[in-house]
């Protein structure tokens, strides 16, 4: 019973699987799409919205700081990421890895785990980006009929038709090709990233030093409430979480880490890069350093125009623009915002398919699912059929109910993959490795010490939320997963060799 639960998928199987004609997807993508990818999903509303927010509750001036602690939990994991991306590139991500180094059923339930996520994050952004638009829409004396606009105090019948559209429209240029949807990446992350820089060159010119005393506000411990956290790492560390201080600057990175979801998204379209060995690692690496810096910018520059305890949570940059006497700025961030998110939507929307098909390839998941389509050479049935879903989903729910998404799962995908680093050098240390992660088994532990302890920060709610699906994930695999799984099963492989059951231990 053990053995087949935890039966390992041989690297060269997944590669082999990857060469079938129907189940093939079209490798087109550069390590500078790749690079677009990851800055297009990661700078999203994080950015214009978290930096008020952790500088004025959390970290003040330091939210810089913050920004840098979040940072570099994100380049453990990454660094991990690369190894795994270029040594496995299949469609998946953390899903195809686990499979590679853990066994099926740890690769069932990070998979599951990433599918809500990525669902949920795919609707939570799109009924942002419809409130941005509806609010431009406004300021220029366009406005939706109420039942249409899907805000929360709509009475009777109320449909998100805006956030819906763009989950549509996005959905048909996946079908289409990722080197389509690369292209229009290509295009908003300019604008989006034009709009960064302009705000960071402008707002350098209206920084006041006295804003910046003190760095570090006085620490303030945060009240336990009803939440876990707060005494789950006073009981480990012997101290509890605060708000300002030294320790402030640590809770602040709990938070606008959130800012940083989506660099492992890069690593769900390894399958259809020309060169994974060469162009992952540069891909996931690269755009989190540029991420990384323009963050940083960004909180240096926003809390130096306006005090911290005056900053806006809702709109920090707009509004500290509005507040030295730019007010054009604000319509100007607005609107990079908008368009920004539109990326952000469509990356969360790609990953989310490449692990559903992935899954479904692997037989743990419909095989109809597995099909690509004939001319494009993209997963079309699960885009669509997922697509059709988050838009019913954005289109219905209020964002207040949409909100809570279960960040959880990424820190427990990075906490597997830098497991899986270290069992996979153990187990298969013949591999070729075009990247290896520094500092074996150091740096992946670090990697997984990190990850826990940003977990540790997270609401009591989350986790009971993460605990539910996962219940529904292990029902799920048992009662079709585990019977279905073409790797159980014994199925022939594309080279003519028979899989038997347990292939890989």
């Amino acid at each position: 019973m053990s053995n087949a639960l935890f039966r390992t998928k041989k690297v060269e199987q997944s590669i082999l699987d990857t060469e079938e004609p129907e189940h093939a997807l079209k490798k087109s993508l550069s390590a500078l799409d790749l690079t677009v990818f990851g800055v297009g999903v990661i700078i999203g509303t994080g950015i214009f919205v978290l930096t008020g927010t952790v500088a004025k509750n959390n970290a003040g001036p330091a939210v810089a700081l913050a920004f840098v602690a979040a940072g570099v939990v994100c380049a453990l994991a990454a660094l991990c990421y690369a190894e795994f991306a270029s040594t496995v590139p299949v469609a998946g991500s953390a899903y195809t890895f686990s499979y590679a180094s853990l066994g099926e059923l740890p690769a069932w339930i990070i998979g599951w785990d990433l599918v809500l996520e990525f669902a949920l994050g795919t609707a939570v952004v799109a009924v942002g980006w419809s409130g941005y638009i509806a609010s431009l829409m406004d300021n220029a004396g366009w406005h939706l009929p109420e039942a249409l606009s899907g805000r929360d105090g709509a009475e009777g019948f109320g449909f998100d038709i805006l956030a819906a559209a763009l989950v549509l429209v996005l959905t048909a240029i996946l079908v289409v090709g990722t080197k389509l949807s690369a292209r229009v990446t290509s295009v908003v992350v300019a604008v989006k990233v034009t709009v960064v820089l302009v705000v960071i060159i402008a707002g350098a010119f209206l920084i006041k030093g006295d804003n910046y005393d003190p760095f570090i506000p006085k620490a303030q411990e945060v009240p336990a409430g009803d939440s876990l956290q707060a005494p789950l790492i006073q009981l480990m560390f012997g101290w509890a979480p605060s708000n300002f201080g030294v320790m402030g600057i640590f809770t602040a990175a709990s938070v606008v880490f959130f800012a940083f979801i989506g660099f492992d998204v890069v690593a769900t379209a390894a399958e259809e890069t020309r060169n994974p060995q060469r162009d992952m690692p540069r891909g996931i690496l690269g755009s989190l350093i540029i991420c990384t810096a323009l963050y940083v910018a960004v909180s240096i520059v926003v809390t130096g125009m306006q005090n911290y305890t005056e900053l806006s949570i809702t709109a920090p940059l707009a509004d500290a623009f509005k507040a030295t006497g730019h007010p054009w700025f604000a319509g100007f961030i607005s609107f990079g915002a908008a368009v920004g998110l539109t990326t952000v939507c469509m990356i969360l929307l790609l990953g989310q398919t490449r692990v559903f098909f992935a899954m479904s390839r692997d037989g743990l998941l419909p095989r109809f699912f597995s099909q690509v389509h004939p001319r494009f050479k993209t997963p079309h049935r699960p885009t669509i059929l997922l697509g059709v879903l988050i838009a019913i989903l954005a289109g219905f729910t209020p964002l207040s109910e949409l909100a809570e998404l279960v960040n959880i799962g990424t820190l427990f995908a990075f906490v597997v993959v830098a497991i899986g680093v270290i069992i996979l050098r153990r187990t298969r240390p013949d591999l070729p490795r075009a990247f290896r992660t520094p500092w074996v088994p150091v740096l992946p532990v670090l990697s997984v010490l990190a990850s826990l302890w940003l977990m540790l920060n997270l609401p009591a709610e989350t986790w009971l939320r993460f605990g539910i699906w996962m219940v529904i994930g292990f029902v799920v695999y048992f009662l079709y997963g585990r019977s279905h799984s073409r790797l159980g099963r014994g199925e022939t492989t594309p080279a003519g060799r028979t899989a038997a059951p347990g292939d890989g231990h």
